[in-house]
């Protein structure tokens, strides 16, 4: 899977498209400093100021994710004539997003949130915004530039809601209404209760307690799931994703598919909403599945809330993590049998096709290679009993095998083609084959279907038997012979 993720994060800003985002734009203030003491005028602590930042956030920072991860971003919002307004477009212009349909509000500040810092702890959070109702004139003048926008054929429109006044109900139905028109997928991050405004989109990515409101529940409801696919059906969505925090994230399609929480260190958690949906977007655009393109945005959220503050996934980070959590992926692919069928129940709730092989592997060459990718293609996912050292010795004699167990298992795992890695001791892997139950038992075209142990109980429950074609010329022995001669 990471595989396949890399090689289409390497691709991001290869396509002549574009994404839209439609939001509520705004400005994030950091102020930091170090805490030492408490106010001798009131009991608050006194934060003596080292430096002060200004980033991008809200609807603007999903913009400014997309646009670092290399997809080119148009970007739709409102902000006052201010100095806010100004530091705002400077800092979205600097990094590439095309903001020049940013509206201009005569009445209304550009929305910033300060926040006060002691160390990584926030003190303080100020905000300026005003949250009332678009003046008829400021409501036409959005639609106008929104249809506009629409025309130039986005790849994918993200609605980014803070609730602050810009996405209503009619404005949110019109942007849906005139995707619909065109083919554009949209997704959209929502606020408030009354998700009945997001009426046919193409997807909703609410947290957990979101979720909770918008289900009229709490967040440990323990059939919040349940209730969220009643939302799903309701709401005419293709897909919902709750992002759950610590929780992972569930994605909610035809099936429910739960992705758990990668990171490890979390300092903020301030943006990694927008991150997601960002991520998500891109992994759509660049035609991965649902469920792949989210898997792709919990490895970016894991990067960002690693971080203090509001800050944007880029490439290169998506790229560098991707590389740790395929080391990882694959050696989590190597388990004991409870391990193991832990995969194997997840994979058949899938109803995916589980493939199972076995053998020695000492001195992997390229027939083993071609034999593993050949075998992998009669299913979905790949299982693969590796002979112990002892049983290696016993079928093959003293001097073998030239790589220990532990060592073959790791390399095997590094294959795209295996799925899962399982060591066994006895004479024959019949026992695991019983357990697993794989639906095609792959073996050797040296051997006849009547000679591959586990063939006729794999047929007793409707399963079948693959003999794959060998690579000639290609074996361990004669690697060895070579080495000796």
């Amino acid at each position: 899977m990471h595989q396949k993720l890399t090689e289409t994060v390497k691709q991001f800003g290869s396509k002549p498209l574009h994404a839209l985002v439609i939001g509520d734009v705004m400005l994030d203030r950091y102020i930091m400093g170090e805490v030492s003491r408490i106010s001798p005028e009131a009991p608050v602590p006194i934060v003596l100021l080292k430096s002060q930042e200004d980033r991008i956030g809200g609807a603007a920072n999903v913009a400014a994710n997309l646009a670092l991860l290399n997809i080119k971003t148009h970007i739709i919002g409102c902000v006052g004539h201010d100095n806010e307004a100004n530091i705002l477009l400077d800092l979205m212009t600097k990094i590439g997003i095309e903001c020049s349909q940013i509206l201009r509000s005569t009445h209304r500040p550009t929305i910033a949130k300060t926040r006060i810092l002691g160390g990584h702890q926030q003190m303080m959070r100020l905000d300026q915004e005003d949250s009332s109702v678009f003046t008829i004139d400021e409501n036409a003048q959005l639609i106008a530039t929104i249809d506009a926008q629409i025309r130039l054929k986005p790849a994918v429109v993200i609605l980014s809601d803070y609730a602050k006044g810009l996405l209503t109900t009619q404005t949110s139905q019109h942007v849906i209404s005139q995707c619909k028109l065109h083919n554009i997928p949209v997704l959209v991050d929502p606020k408030g209760k009354d998700y009945s405004k997001y009426m046919g989109a193409t997807a909703l990515t609410p947290n957990k307690k979101e979720t909770a409101e918008a289900c009229d529940t709490t967040i440990n409801d323990p059939t919040l799931i349940a209730k969220a696919t009643q939302l799903k059906q309701k709401l005419k969505l293709e897909f919902l994703a709750v992002t759950r925090g610590e929780e992972g994230i569930t994605l909610i399609e035809k099936d429910h598919h739960h992705l758990p929480a990668i990171a490890k260190q979390v300092f903020d958690v301030s943006g990694a909403g927008d991150t997601v949906i960002a991520t998500l977007a891109a992994g759509l655009i660049h035609q991965l599945a649902p469920i792949e393109a989210l898997e792709l945005a919990n490895i970016a959220a894991a990067v960002v809330v690693g971080k203090v503050g509001t800050v944007p996934i880029t490439q290169q980070d998506l790229l560098e993590a991707l590389n740790t959590q395929q080391g990882n992926e694959q050696a989590h692919k190597i388990g004991d049998l409870a391990q193991i069928m832990q995969k194997v129940d997840a994979w058949k709730k899938q109803q995916l096709k589980i493939v199972f092989t076995n053998g020695c592997f000492d001195l992997l060459h390229a027939g083993h290679v071609t034999y593993l990718e050949q075998a992998k293609k009669r299913g979905d996912k790949l299982i693969l009993g590796l002979n112990t050292d002892r049983s290696v010795s016993a079928l093959k004699g003293p001097t073998r095998p030239v790589v220990n167990e532990n060592d073959r298992a790791r390399v095997l795992a590094a294959l795209e083609s295996v799925d899962a890695v399982i060591l066994f001791d006895e004479e024959t892997p019949l026992n695991l084959i019983n357990a697993i139950q794989p639906n095609v038992i792959a073996k050797g075209s040296d051997y006849t279907a009547a000679q591959v142990v586990g063939g006729r109980e794999v047929q007793s429950w409707g399963g079948e038997i693959a003999l794959i074609d060998l690579v000639e010329g290609r074996s361990t022995s004669n690697i060895i012979n070579k080495m000796n001669a």
